[in-house]
């Protein structure tokens, strides 16, 4: 036992030392980068030729931001130790989750569930609703799940809505959710639900690691630095957030947020509701006459009066039936009072009053709902209140625990939990594995898929603005969400060196000692930084991707935002799992990408003769073709991409 503790002691001192030498570093770059991007943005911006010289210049602002937000993100990055003992006696649900899987690489999965060490029910939840799945899960004794009558006819919400449905029809205090290929070690719930005896804590994410993936990762699939340093960073400042699989969560959390987002939904709907209201009685006090004021006047007054106590915290159902029933007395109390004045009037011109008996109530009240003015506006706002729907009818489910914003749930649903002043653990301890796509085209639509989805979360939620989020988590949300904005900056970066070779644009005023000065010792900073990050981890690869989808991060902002803002359809894809893999080249799939690559080298060549013939100035060709060599080093990752036939175990050295 002293062994241990002084091993452990000693490893804490020296992730420590490692950590304080990282944020020296870390202020170092910052510092380079600060300066380069001041002098860049005072002193050596080309207004000649503007049209590309403040794009590039805002393409290094954005980078220097993007720089920021990782800084900060690994400034506190957290690797926990051994995790606490498991809770006893805690009720576990394992969720996994298919739709159009192959049911023999389900039922891999499930047995590799059913055999988890600590005590469980395991539960299919098939979006497919197929027969066969269903008897095969059925006999290894596990639950089976799909979606009933209800959802008929209404908003599915992809895999959201199929773990919103199993919710409710299960009741195990926490949930493991797996995705359909993700193969499960028997202690994945030994290892992560003794973080759970802090009652606070709602979510236990654990790494995503794929075992099909050669070595040289041709595909980018495996994430190591977002599923290290990055996420271990998240942890140290309490963002560490929900990454669709491998993950436990506890139900209570996931129930409040249900609870309260249909609160907030219904508020929502109320008070649109009353200020439809509103305008109406507002547009008809504008044509009415002197006699009808009185009556629009209070109606008015009772609905300001409504949407006040809503905003004051008052309950929904009594602020709306109080204002029922005052909207009911004032069209009585108006009817009453043009009734008795009718009734002078007969009287005076010598009518008998009893012939008309229109002294009833029920003339009353046939009377007050009937389309007389002005006791039409306040019969329409009864109406517009009748109409409020506070069942939802609109959706399956009254109560939606995980999120539906977005075609991506997992980190709408930890962001809107950490607002709610719930914690989460991330261990980086590979406790479940799965299956990579081994085709560029399936890979490439499942990272839109992640990308739209959270671009989606970012207009529609905007960590920024969303209440009870602690400033550094809104910084490490919106890291993540600001990373997908890099495909505009690419464009720029790959306009400015071919406009220089080829047509001797220049975007700086001079490549002088001054660019030199602050321009090397930055760059040359900014790459050791992601070296001593990264801990040794091949981060490599995924930044020759971060540049080479451009076109995917393009799209994915665009669409994202016309569905937030135009109401398109993005649609949603399930990333296959099996039969991936591509029977030919499909050039046709980095068109963009190769576009640029010609591009890239012709400027090589053209550049190249300017500078032989002596009609190029040196130090700034040299530059640009240096910087046109690392660009088109990062878009060689895809030739291997578009050529890769899937993984072979037996080309792997062991």
């Amino acid at each position: 036992m002293t062994t241990r503790r002084s091993r452990d002691y000693r490893g804490e001192q020296a992730e420590s030392r490692r950590l304080l030498w990282l944020r020296i570093w870390t202020v170092l770059t910052l510092a380079l980068g600060f300066n380069y991007v001041g002098w860049r943005w005072l002193a050596s911006i080309n207004w000649s030729a503007w049209w590309i010289a403040v794009p590039l210049v805002l393409a290094e602002t954005y980078s220097i931001i993007d720089l920021t937000l990782f800084s900060l993100t690994i400034w506190r990055s957290r690797q926990r130790g051994e995790p606490p003992p498991p809770l006893d006696d805690a009720t576990v649900d394992v969720f996994i989750t298919t739709y159009n899987e192959p049911p023999e690489l389900v039922l891999n999965t499930l047995q590799a569930a059913i055999t988890i060490s600590y005590p469980h029910q395991t539960w299919v939840l098939d979006d497919g609703d197929r027969e066969e799945l269903r008897a095969a899960t059925e006999q290894l004794g596990a639950g089976y799940i799909t979606r009933g009558d209800e959802w008929h006819g209404k908003p599915r919400h992809a895999k959201a809505g199929n773990l919103n449905n199993a919710l409710m029809q299960t009741h195990g205090e926490f949930i493991l959710v797996l995705d359909a290929d993700m193969v499960a070690d028997p202690a994945i719930l030994d290892r992560t639900l003794g973080y759970f005896a802090d009652e606070k804590v709602a979510l236990v994410q654990t790494p995503q690691h794929f075992i099909n993936v050669p070595a040289s990762d041709p595909l980018g699939s495996q994430a190591p630095l977002f599923y290290g340093p990055i996420q271990e960073g998240k942890d140290g400042w309490g963002a560490a957030f929900f990454c669709g699989s491998n993950a436990v969560l506890r139900r209570e959390a996931l129930m409040d947020l249900g609870i309260t987002g249909y609160v907030a939904a219904t508020q929502r709907t109320v008070v649109n509701r009353l200020k439809e209201a509103r305008g109406l009685v507002w547009r008809t006090m504008r044509r009415a006459d002197a006699a009808s004021a009185p009556i629009l006047t209070k109606t008015r007054d009772a609905i300001d009066h409504a949407l006040g106590e809503i905003g004051r915290g008052e309950p929904i159902a009594e602020v709306t039936y109080e204002l029922q029933r005052d909207l009911h007395q004032l069209s009585h109390a108006q009817v009453g009072t043009d009734l008795a004045q009718l009734a002078s009037d007969l009287d005076e011109l010598g009518f008998d009053q009893s012939a008309f008996n229109i002294d009833s109530d029920e003339v009353i009240a046939r009377l007050a709902a009937i389309d007389i003015s002005p006791l039409n506006a306040v019969e329409a706002v009864e109406r517009t209140l009748r109409a409020i729907d506070i069942g939802r009818s609109d959706e399956a489910q009254a109560v939606l625990p995980m999120a539906t914003i977005s075609v991506t749930e997992d980190m709408a649903t930890a962001m809107r939990l950490h607002a709610r002043g719930w914690t989460s653990v991330y261990s980086n301890e590979t406790l479940a594995e799965g299956l990579a796509p081994e085709g560029l085209s399936v890979s490439l639509t499942q990272r839109l898929r992640w990308a739209q989805g959270t671009m989606q979360v970012f207009f529609r939620e905007n960590p920024l603005v969303v209440r009870g989020l602690t400033l550094p988590q809104r910084m490490m949300y919106l890291s993540t969400m600001w990373s997908y904005l890099s495909g505009f900056a690419t464009v720029v970066y790959l306009l400015a060196p071919i406009l220089f070779l080829t047509a001797g644009v220049l975007p700086v005023n001079s490549y002088a000692a001054p660019f030199f000065l602050r321009f090397l010792p930055f760059m040359v900073a900014n790459q050791l930084l992601f070296v001593f990050a990264s801990r040794g981890l091949p981060t490599w690869r995924g930044q020759q991707y971060t540049l080479a989808l451009f076109p995917v991060w393009i799209k994915a902002c665009w669409t994202a935002a016309a569905n937030v803002w135009a109401g398109r359809p993005l649609g949603f894809a399930v990333t296959p799992k099996a039969n991936t893999r591509a029977t030919s080249v499909q050039w046709g799939l980095i068109g963009w990408q190769l576009a640029a690559s010609i591009a890239l080298i012709i400027s090589i060549v053209v550049g190249t003769i300017w500078l032989v013939v002596g009609h190029a100035e040196p130090i700034g060709t040299l530059i640009n073709l240096a910087w046109v060599v690392f660009d088109l080093v990062s878009m060689s990752a895809l030739v291997g991409a578009v050529r890769y036939r899937g993984f072979d175990a037996s080309e792997e050295t062991p």
